[in-house]
């Protein structure tokens, strides 16, 4: 069974920086897309960020480009969402998943197959 877990989330003031991490097993690693996806309370999950299998591909939602940086460390098992000058309202659960085998267009939620429960950011004004 292929887990993902992720940590880092806490509560921030606004214009902060926090540092996700995603830990996963039970697959190989480097053979998967990677991407995170946040949930408000009473909205529908939202694309984040993406990055390819090798890292050489990364993909931002507008919202979060020049603020936000994927990476991913397949030597380790991990991938990391650096998340600078937060804003309120990226308040939010951040999950990370794990995307399909020859999965095309990373920025769809419809691309992944494994998902961790997520932690939660809390950015106050």
């Amino acid at each position: 069974q292929v887990q993902l877990v992720e940590s880092g989330g806490g509560l921030v003031q606004a214009g902060g920086s926090l540092r996700l991490s995603c830990a996963a097993s039970g697959r190989t690693f480097s053979s998967y897309g990677m991407g995170w996806f946040r949930q408000a309370p009473g909205k529908e999950r939202e694309f984040v960020a993406a990055i390819t299998r090798s890292g050489a591909g990364t993909y931002y939602a507008d919202s979060v480009k020049g603020r936000f940086t994927i990476s991913r460390d397949n030597a380790k098992n991990t991938m990391l969402l650096q998340m600078n000058n937060l804003k309120p309202e990226d308040t939010a659960v951040y999950h990370c998943a794990s995307a399909r085998l020859g999965a095309l267009v990373l920025r769809n939620v419809g691309s992944y197959d494994y998902w961790g429960q997520g932690t939660q950011v809390t950015v106050s004004s």
